[in-house]
């Protein structure tokens, strides 16, 4: 299973999207117990994942070095906002197998979003994770709000070449805060006159890569793709509450890594619980559960479906994105499997994630 380690609630950033308000009463502002804890309860997990996570989780870095030292993991993963890729040393650079980097698209609407200058620092920080031998995966993980144009943010991350993302992913900046449609003008006028035609635009350019023989990693279109090829039912992708857990700083344990405040997402501790016994403990319910395109989109976020901040008809708006874009997915099928057919590439390269690393598919 994997497992999130918050080392810090803590960031060096301030994203006008964000919801992280580090509180001392929700729980520690920096990991409060000892690594050998830690250690004692993921060992009893005989093949576990470990994602760093925060926070800024390399604002600790010796934290990430001393556990990536005591506790074996089958793979390390850490979620970053990039800017202090450059003080971790290669060689536990070279350990991750997955890096996954903020960046919200274009320099002017990444910088609007996420501070001026921020841009350049994390395509100097994975230069140098790259120069410094770094094997892995390296994931953009975008947050797309009012300002930006999808088609136009994942083009320009997906074909940077110098350095280049083997992946990039995204999530709606949807239903994390109270009141909605803070970073808005008009929520709706820009699901339908921009968000969505910009998907139904990706989607096309994105098979006519593959027809071309250049596999443009977009992890929302391969996980649906490699779902609407094989006909195999999905859960909640990102594994919350199935196979993917937190530990807090102060060690309790939650089904999602973004939600210490609420009862439902709080399973037990390291001190009193074990790992074979938190899967399925809280799974996403209506109206997921009797939707028909369930067995595809998995749920989407469990958070998103237990607290509504939006209430259900924000909720429900919210869903048409994801069908959406199945649907658009659901055009393109049969120009894919030709393509699989013809030995261009097999079903098993839309598949993603392999392993647990902490993307969650759907946006």
């Amino acid at each position: 299973m994997l497992y999130y380690i918050t080392l810090t609630t803590i960031c060096n950033l301030n994203c006008k999207y964000c919801g992280n308000n580090p509180d001392p009463r929700i729980q520690p502002l920096n990991l409060s117990i000892p690594i050998s804890d830690i250690k004692k309860f993921i060992s009893i997990d005989p093949e576990p994942y470990i994602c760093f996570y925060g926070g800024e989780p390399l604002l600790q870095i010796d934290l990430v070095k001393a556990i990536m030292n005591s506790i074996p993991a089958k793979k390390f993963i850490l979620q970053t906002n990039g800017i202090l890729l450059h003080k971790l040393e290669p060689s536990y650079i070279k350990r991750f197998s997955d890096i996954l980097v903020s960046i919200d698209g274009r320099p002017e609407i990444n910088d609007y979003y996420r501070g001026l200058g921020t841009y350049k620092a994390v395509l100097k920080n994975i230069k140098y994770i790259r120069e410094v031998g770094f094997q892995g995966n390296v994931i953009a993980r975008m947050a797309v709000s009012g300002k930006s144009d999808i088609y136009r943010e994942v083009r320009h991350l997906v074909e940077l070449d110098n350095p280049h993302f083997d992946y990039v992913h995204w999530q709606l900046d949807v239903m994390w805060d109270s009141p909605p449609y803070q970073r808005y003008e008009n929520f709706d006028e820009w699901i339908e006159n921009v968000y969505n035609p910009g998907i139904s635009k990706l989607v096309d350019y994105w098979v006519n890569e593959l027809s071309k023989g250049r596999f443009r990693g977009i992890i929302p279109f391969m996980g649906i793709m490699h779902t609407l090829l094989t006909g195999e039912k999905v859960e909640l992708r990102c594994g919350s509450g199935i196979n993917a857990f937190a530990i807090t700083t102060d060690g309790r344990i939650l089904a999602c890594p973004i939600a210490p405040e609420f009862s439902f997402n709080r399973l037990g501790t390291i001190y009193d619980t074990k790992p074979q016994d938190l899967p399925y403990k809280v799974t996403v319910e209506e109206p997921c559960t009797s939707c028909e395109y369930l067995d595809i989109c998995g749920g989407r976020c469990l958070f998103a479906n237990k607290t509504k901040l939006w209430g259900i008809d924000g909720f429900r708006k919210v869903c048409k994105t994801v069908i959406h874009l199945i649907n658009e997915l659901k055009k393109a099928r049969d120009v894919v499997a030709d393509m699989v057919k013809r030995g261009m590439y097999s079903v098993e390269d839309f598949r993603y994630p392999k392993y647990p690393n902490s993307i969650e598919v759907i946006p």
